[in-house]
C-alpha cells in the first residue's frame, strides 16, 4: 500500500491528444477484425488510430499543450516522466529524453515508467511525492502515449476485455498555491486531493501465463497475445481469484483516496466515481461492483469513442475533466484505474 498524503492540494493541467482517424465498431466488425458479439461485450464506439506519428510525438503534442494551458515555460520543469505499455519507436533509446529535448526541458530529469496501464497514475503520485519532498522543485510533467499497430499488437484482439486506442496524455503537475511557470499565474484546471495506490503482485502472472521467460522480444509469438496468458492463468488460478483480489484493492484504494480528501461515500459534492476504459463487460465483472461497494457517487464512463489508451486511462480521463463541464468548480469526482501486475491507483480531484 501506498498513500501520497498531501499537506495542501495540488494543481494539475491536464490535456489529451488523439489522432483525427477512427475506426468505428461497425468497421472492425465488417473488415473482420472482430465479431459482433465480442463488440456488444466491448462497448466501444470507435477507436483512434495513429498511423502516421509515433508515441514520443504524440506525447510531445498533448504535453505541449499543457504547457500552453498552463502558461508554464517547459524549462521551469523538474521531472518529465513518461509511461508507456508498447513500442515507442526506436530499441535501446530513451524516449523520455526525446521528449524533453523535443519541448525544451533542459532541467528536467527524464523519467521512464513501466507500469503497463497504470504507469500514468504512479506518473502523478511521483511528481507528487516529488513537489511533496522537494519545495524548491518546479514543476513536473507526467505523459503517456501509446499505439496498437499489427504485426506486434491487434488492436481489437491482442487482449480480452478491452480493445486499445492510439491517444496520449500530459498532466501538469505543480503546487496550486504557487504560480505554475515564471511570469505566469493562472489558475489549474484541476485540484489533486489524495492519492491511493494498492498492490497485487500475485497476479502478474495473468500476463506471464505459463511461459518461461525469454531472451528476445516476442519470443513467445509473432503477435503479442494476452488471450493465450490469460487463458493459463485462469487454469491454473480461476477467473475468482483475479476478481477477488481486485476488488480487495480496488474498495482499499476508494476508501483511502475519499478518506484522504475528506469526502464521505455519499459526500453529495462527489459528483463522480469514474472508471478505466476498458470493456464494457470486463468493467460490470471487475471494477464497477466494488467501486459502488465504497461510494455512492454516479459511475462516469469515458472511455467509448477513445477505447483504452495504453498507461493513459486516469490521465485521459483527467484531461476529459478539466476541459469540458463534467464538474463545476467545487465539484469532486473520484479516478479510478488498474494496470496489470497488478496496480490499483484512485485519485480524488476537484474543478479549481
Amino acid at each position: 500500500m501506498t498513500a501520497v498524503r498531501l499537506r495542501s492540494p495540488l494543481g494539475l493541467t491536464a490535456t489529451a491528444w488523439y489522432p483525427e482517424r477512427r475506426q468505428t465498431a461497425e468497421e472492425a466488425v465488417a473488415a473482420g477484425d472482430i465479431d459482433a458479439r465480442t463488440a456488444r461485450e466491448l462497448g466501444y464506439t470507435s477507436l483512434p488510430v495513429s498511423e502516421d506519428t509515433a508515441p514520443p510525438d504524440m506525447a510531445v503534442e498533448a504535453a505541449t499543450r499543457a504547457l500552453a494551458v498552463a502558461g508554464t515555460r517547459a524549462d521551469d520543469l523538474s521531472l518529465v516522466l513518461h509511461a508507456s505499455v508498447h513500442h515507442q519507436g526506436h530499441d535501446a533509446w530513451s524516449a523520455p529524453h526525446y521528449i524533453a529535448r523535443r519541448l525544451g526541458a533542459h532541467q528536467a530529469v527524464p523519467i521512464g515508467l513501466l507500469q503497463q496501464c497504470n504507469g500514468g497514475a504512479i506518473g502523478i503520485e511521483l511528481a507528487a511525492s516529488r513537489l511533496q519532498g522537494d519545495p524548491a522543485a518546479g514543476p513536473a510533467l507526467v505523459t503517456t502515449a501509446d499505439r496498437f499497430l499489427l504485426p506486434s499488437w491487434h488492436r481489437w484482439l491482442s487482449d480480452y476485455g478491452m480493445a486499445a486506442g492510439d491517444a496520449a496524455t500530459a498532466v501538469l503537475v505543480h503546487r496550486a498555491g504557487e504560480r505554475p511557470g515564471a511570469g505566469h499565474s493562472r489558475t489549474p484546471d484541476l485540484l489533486l486531493h489524495s492519492l491511493a495506490t494498492r498492490v497485487a503482485a500475485e497476479l502478474e502472472v495473468m500476463h506471464r501465463g505459463d511461459d518461461e521467460l525469454d531472451a528476445t522480444p516476442l519470443g513467445h509469438s509473432p503477435m503479442i497475445d494476452v488471450r493465450r496468458t490469460k487463458r493459463a492463468f485462469i487454469k491454473a488460478y480461476g477467473v475468482e481469484f483475479f476478481l477477488k483480489t481486485a476488488a480487495d484493492r480496488i474498495r482499499a484504494v476508494v476508501e483511502e483516496a475519499l478518506a484522504g480528501a475528506g469526502l464521505a461515500a455519499d459526500d453529495p459534492r462527489l459528483r463522480h466515481a469514474v472508471i478505466p476504459r476498458l470493456g464494457s463487460k470486463a468493467m460490470a465483472e471487475a471494477y464497477i461492483p466494488p467501486l459502488t461497494d465504497s461510494t455512492s457517487a454516479p459511475v462516469l464512463d469515458l472511455g467509448r469513442a477513445t477505447g483504452h489508451v495504453g498507461a493513459g486511462d486516469l490521465n485521459a480521463s483527467l484531461a476529459d475533466l478539466a476541459r469540458t463541464d463534467l464538474l463545476a468548480p467545487g465539484e469532486h469526482a473520484l479516478v479510478l484505474n488498474g494496470g496489470g501486475g497488478f496496480t490499483f491507483t484512485a485519485v480524488v480531484v476537484s474543478k479549481s
